[in-house]
């Protein structure tokens, strides 16, 4: 814990599309289970929504800080010391994460759990509790670290050698077994999350160039570029479609056998077309099996993590423009921008607190006044503490 800001400049830009993305995090997260909450806030894992952009943007910001810090840190303390304070501090957030994702108990008894044994203790937490966010982080963290030192096309070659082993390892056994239980891509979901972790790393190279100008045009360009072959590569869903006459037939095969590589049959039967554009929901799972080219954030798709990115990079191109180059902040972003981990861990407690009072089925007004309650005592707690100049990093 540091009670200090830290003394090297710090990029407005970053701290204001982290804070963005802290309170978008707490807005999906808490009306997500409601009834009422349109779809478009909720997390479907069929199709990219609001929700779905939250999670790519804390790894963007993540690899964007990574890349930054990391250099500053082996030009003052020397490589060796960079690299194990990455290791100490990443293996920390692993046992943060490990405590804030707390799975309960395993057994009712002695005898029970020594009957279920050390896998079938460990298999369903694996899947469905700690890896989430904090644990995602600190693996992918570590995961590119090899080579967060390297050049563009060093990085570049990595992220695309990482997505193409998520693609391979999807179709032996990990799409199916990651959809029992499995959340935000699964123990091996660091294979997907390296795409905006590195995106986030390129940018940095953008904003911090040696002649001071950022390449403002090759960021809104290769976001484009990433949104596009996002989309494209989601078109492939489209051969997973139900004709009318075969509804009935196949009403309890929801994920498609071939949800990985189309089989022949598939390929010979069905046309590929162009799918629905991001933010806009596919059709049900009767009339859409579901596989692998869906943008889902439970499989960490190549689609999903794709566009991600790219929506990511032209979000941060904006809040580059807005707060760096015509100097405009808003407080509430700065706040929750430079204590992001402290915003993380509160807003679950805080929910906690809240959302029993708040029943699934209750109207919008009763909702919105739980989550503007959650929000605002989130809010003054993490304030108290910039106030008091404390910030939580490990």
């Amino acid at each position: 814990m540091s009670t200090a800001k830290p003394t090297t400049p710090r990029i407005a830009s970053l701290d204001q599309f982290r804070g963005y993305t802290v309170a978008g995090m707490f807005l999906v997260n808490f009306v997500g289970s409601f009834a009422v909450t349109p779809i478009l806030l909720k997390h479907s894992n069929t199709f990219f929504s609001y929700a779905d952009t939250i999670m790519p943007q804390f790894f963007f910001a993540v690899g964007f800080a990574f890349r930054l810090t990391f250099g500053r840190r082996a030009q003052t303390d020397g490589l060796a010391s960079a690299y194990a304070h990455m290791v100490r501090r990443m293996l920390g957030l692993a046992l943060v994460a490990l405590v804030v994702y707390n799975v309960g108990s395993r057994a009712g008894s002695w005898d029970t759990l020594v009957e279920k044994g050390p896998w079938e203790a460990i298999r369903g937490p694996l899947k469905g509790t700690w890896f989430q966010t904090l644990m995602h982080i600190a693996v992918t963290s570590l995961w590119i670290l090899p080579v967060i030192r390297g050049s563009a096309l060093v990085r570049i070659a990595y992220m695309i050698a990482s997505a193409a082993l998520q693609v391979v390892l999807s179709y032996w056994f990990y799409f199916d077994w990651v959809h029992t239980g499995g959340i935000d891509g699964g123990v091996l979901g660091f294979l997907g999350w390296t795409i905006p972790t590195m995106v986030g790393t390129l940018s940095c190279d953008s904003v911090t160039a040696a002649d001071g100008r950022p390449r403002l045009v090759k960021m809104i360009f290769w976001s484009l570029v990433l949104m596009g072959l996002g989309y494209l590569f989601s078109c492939g869903t489209t051969l997973y479609d139900v004709p009318e006459n075969q509804v009935e037939s196949l009403k309890g095969q929801i994920r498609a056998e071939d949800a990985v590589l189309p089989s022949r049959d598939r390929l010979d039967a069905h046309q590929i077309d162009w799918a629905e554009p991001p933010f806009v929901p596919p059709p049900d799972q009767l009339h859409r099996q579901e596989n692998y080219w869906m943008m889902s954030q439970r499989a960490a798709t190549v689609s999903y993590h794709t566009f991600g990115a790219g929506f990511s990079l032209a979000l941060y191109a904006l809040f580059y423009i807005v707060c760096d180059m015509w100097g405009l902040r808003l407080g509430l972003f700065r706040t929750l921008g430079t204590n992001a981990l402290v915003g993380y861990i509160l807003h679950g407690m805080v929910a906690e607190a809240i959302q029993p009072f708040t029943p699934k089925d209750a109207p919008i007004w009763y909702v919105t006044a739980g989550f503007l309650v959650y929000f605002g005592i989130t809010y003054l707690f993490i304030r108290h503490l910039e106030k008091n100049k404390i910030y939580l990093k490990l």
